[in-house]
């Protein structure tokens, strides 16, 4: 078999067994706020689609290392809706077939917004979103929606 027939079933097979998830919520207006540990230069929303997508790993010589809720936060449905234009089931098949290619693995998924604060302080090059009430000040705001 070849790779342009696997991948052809493999995109397939993600559709199948995606499609017999609950479809996801709509979105709310309560936005989200991108922070990051230290200020990076040049992010704007397409610097931010290409990041989330792994097209983009590296900024101003720093490495990247975003992360995101788990599947099925509502929080990470807003996200990926606003951010992306993507709903939890594409940006899975996403991953799916580019971690398949050898072009990189997924943003690291923690469970909370407070998980996320946490590891974006500590972690240099970290980026993640929160709900805008969890902003604390001294946080360094790359991107409100």
């Amino acid at each position: 078999m070849n790779r342009k027939t696997f991948l052809r079933g493999a995109c397939a097979l993600a559709v199948g067994l995606l499609a017999g998830l609950p479809a996801a919520h709509a979105a709310t207006d309560d936005g989200w706020v991108l922070i990051a540990n230290g200020p990076l230069k040049g992010v704007d929303a397409e610097m931010l689609k290409r990041i989330y997508t792994g097209r983009v790993v590296e900024l101003d010589g720093q490495a990247l290392r975003p992360v995101n809720l788990v599947p099925g936060t509502p929080l990470r449905r807003r996200f990926l809706a606003g951010a992306l234009q993507q709903d939890d089931e594409d940006y899975i098949a996403y991953w799916t077939v580019r971690r398949y290619i050898g072009k990189g693995a997924p943003p690291r998924e923690l469970r909370s917004t407070a998980e996320v604060i946490d590891y974006v302080q500590r972690t240099p090059g970290a980026i993640g979103y929160i709900e805008p009430a969890d902003l604390k000040p001294g946080m360094v705001v790359l991107l409100r929606r």
